[in-house]
């Protein structure tokens, strides 16, 4: 057991270095040189070389310090650790990679926001994936969700407002308008990276039918099927709750057999950021 969790963090370091590596990449080769910044502490660190000469690797370990030491006390030493990799990976390479022949000039706008969005949001995508982070953002952003009323989401795109703003001094609002492009581009890359392209979705049903429901889908979808007792609040009757996840590409699929079987049947279908474990692999229907 030691032996094998021993290789799985050594597995999980080399794919952060990658990671920090093809994000050092986007940057210093695609994104830099044309005046287009990432969000975040590593956005400050851009604006801030470029104010003051200071080399990017410096100012990105630097300025994450604080941040590593907030993910230390707020999530934990293993969290701690791998993030220092990442960081101190992403300085190195930004250091090794700073003289790397640019692929793109000014002339092609929008494939420097495409090319450099989808190379940056990789590269964090597989940190983020293995454990680590790239930008001490993101811990901030939990901490003050905690003591103010707004989403961890609200607050990262506030904070990130605030920097595009800046850049637009610094740069110009083309880059800026162009750097926000790029970060949007970059977080949907990064969704993409950790929870994959079929996205997981959770469905419950409450119907009269629900067992023939149920038989339906692990039929005609091949997925399993969960029921629980419950209780209608309003008419006091006991009732089944049909519960099973799906990928997003058979949503549409599941919603034709629920209204095929009964049309009044009561569905909640929500995202799922993870599943692990149970029988979730999709059975042969064919």
């Amino acid at each position: 057991m030691k032996k094998g969790k021993l290789s799985e963090t050594i597995r999980k370091f080399i794919m952060i270095v990658i990671g920090a590596a093809i994000a050092g990449y986007a940057l210093e080769a695609v994104l830099i040189p044309n005046n287009v910044i990432d969000g975040g502490v590593t956005g400050i660190s851009i604006m801030g070389a470029h104010l003051f000469g200071i080399p990017l690797g410096v100012l990105l370990f630097i300025l994450n310090i604080p941040f590593v030491y907030i993910g230390y006390k707020q999530v934990g030493r293993t969290f701690a650790l791998m993030s220092s990799v990442g960081i101190a990976a992403l300085s190195i390479a930004t250091v090794l990679l700073h003289d790397v022949e640019t692929i793109l000039g000014p002339s092609d706008p929008l494939l420097i926001v495409l090319s450099g969005g989808i190379l940056l949001g990789v590269g964090i995508g597989i940190v983020l994936r293995n454990g680590g982070a790239l930008d001490g953002t993101e811990v901030l952003a939990v901490l003050l969700s905690r003591k103010v009323p707004f989403s961890v989401g609200d607050i990262i795109l506030f904070i990130n407002a605030f920097i595009f703003l800046g850049a637009s001094f610094i740069f110009g609002l083309e880059s800026a308008l162009y750097s926000a492009l790029t970060y949007y581009i970059a977080k949907n890359v990064i969704d993409i990276i950790q929870v994959g392209l079929e996205k997981s979705k959770e469905v419950r049903v409450v119907s009269a039918k629900s067992e023939e429901i149920g038989d339906a889908i692990q039929a005609r979808l091949g997925r399993g099927v969960t029921y629980t007792k419950g209780r209608g609040g309003f008419s006091n009757e006991p009732t089944e709750v049909l519960y099973c996840v799906i990928n997003r590409m058979e949503e549409t699929k599941l919603v034709s057999i629920i209204k095929d079987i009964d049309d009044g049947a009561f569905v909640v279908i929500s995202d799922v950021s993870e599943v692990r474990g149970g029988n979730f692999k999709k059975r042969d229907i064919h």
